[in-house]
């Protein structure tokens, strides 16, 4: 053969070229995994709360000891009374590519009365609230859904 000769088992690459290709084709699968070496997948959000520092704002406590104490809420009411928010969450997913999920979720809630003492402190969890669609990309209409041809018939019996 001009240029290239066969070898003995009937292939253009000799041994090595072909170890060499195998090789590289297996580093192009395994290097998009490099990536995912090392990641913790766990990401936290918000205010992480010490336990200490919850088990010391007891009924009473003024507002003042109380934001020295858990430092400053994550938001505060606006409406009916006057209690602060502080609002943590923790993400979790197996691998980098994969769609997060939410595994824990805290709002502590320091209820004050009118003196600025705390009331109540109240510990909400994942399992306290309810999902809200936000957006549900639809409009409510009122009254009954009609299809197009009803409305035409309609539409067409009161004008004869």
């Amino acid at each position: 053969m001009s240029g290239l000769e066969m070898q003995s088992n009937g292939s253009r690459f000799g041994r090595g070229a072909r170890r060499a290709a195998m090789l590289a084709g297996a580093l192009c699968l395994t290097m998009p995994l490099v990536g995912c070496l090392g990641y913790d997948g766990t990401i936290n959000r918000g205010y992480m709360s010490a336990d200490s520092g919850l088990n010391q704002v007891q009924p009473g406590m003024p507002a003042e000891k109380v934001l020295s104490t858990l430092g400053t809420p994550s938001t505060t009411s606006t409406v009916g009374g006057d209690a602060w928010y502080y609002i943590s969450q923790r993400i979790e997913r197996k691998f980098r590519f994969l769609n997060p999920s939410v595994t824990d979720q805290r709002v502590i809630a320091v209820y004050f009365n009118k003196q600025k003492k705390v009331e109540r402190l109240a510990n909400y969890g994942l399992e306290d609230g309810q999902v809200v669609d936000v957006l549900d990309r639809t409009t409510p209409t009122a009254g009954s859904e009609q299809n197009f041809l009803r409305q035409m018939l309609t539409g067409l019996l009161k004008f004869s």
